[in-house]
């Protein structure tokens, strides 16, 4: 299973990206600073939007969802249960999952956005894809928030996630980041070697890296095991 950028290019006025790499199973991680060109690689990744030139090859890939950043996108249901249910899903389920105090009959859109998102999460992390590509998973989303959706993404050890976005201060597992920088897409490699050449790893990350204590992992784990080990 390998999804495979072939000299991907897109372009606005003012902007341009053009991207080629080759994603396996795992763990991706693709970060950029706001407006860097995230989510429209995300669309072309997805088959959703053309690129200018270049190709998507998708090999042994036959279901992919892609998950916007605004959960509202997503919404078919009246209620709660109603969405639940549109993806074939137990509402009483799929609200522990979420960890949300709602019930079944609530409207769905009077939910705030980070509890709309933490359903939508629910429902998405609850299936299996050969491609599954989430753009800014944790926007919305307080610490817990965070936290849950980093512990629920670790725990994916089937098929292609790519997780597209700026976030600095929690990820969940990890394993090949790449980054947006000056418009192109650049592959910084498999965890845990990557991070030294993470333009983009935040200053907690470069100071341990600084330090000569390389994160084994991005995990709050990973980082909390490296700013307490003895440099060797």
């Amino acid at each position: 299973m390998r999804l495979v950028l072939d000299h991907l290019t897109a372009s606005y006025p003012r902007w341009s990206l053009a991207a080629n790499g080759v994603f396996s199973p795992g763990i991706h991680l693709v970060s950029g600073d706001v407006g860097s060109g995230k989510s429209t690689l995300s669309l072309m990744m997805a088959g959703l939007l053309m690129p200018e030139s270049g190709s998507v090859i998708r090999e042994d890939i036959t279901w992919t969802l892609l998950s916007f950043q605004f959960p509202e996108f997503h919404i078919t249901g009246l209620s709660v249960a109603e969405e639940c249910r549109s993806w074939d899903l137990d509402p009483d389920a799929v609200i522990r999952a979420a960890g949300i105090d709602v019930t079944g009959e609530t409207p769905a859109l009077s939910l705030s956005r980070g509890e709309l998102k933490r359903l939508h999460l629910a429902c998405v992390l609850s299936r299996k894809y050969d491609l599954l590509l989430l753009d800014e998973p944790f926007s919305s989303l307080d610490c817990p928030g965070k936290e849950w959706v980093c512990r629920q993404l670790s725990n994916r050890t089937e098929g292609i996630t790519v997780i597209f976005t700026h976030e600095q201060s929690i990820f969940p597992r990890i394993d090949h980041i790449w980054e947006i920088v000056g418009g192109n897409l650049i592959d910084c490699g498999d965890m845990p070697g990557a991070v030294v050449r993470w333009q983009h790893a935040p200053a907690l990350v470069k100071n341990l890296i600084r330090a000569g204590r390389i994160p084994l992992a991005l995990t709050p784990e990973g980082i909390r095991e490296a700013a307490c080990r003895t440099r060797g």
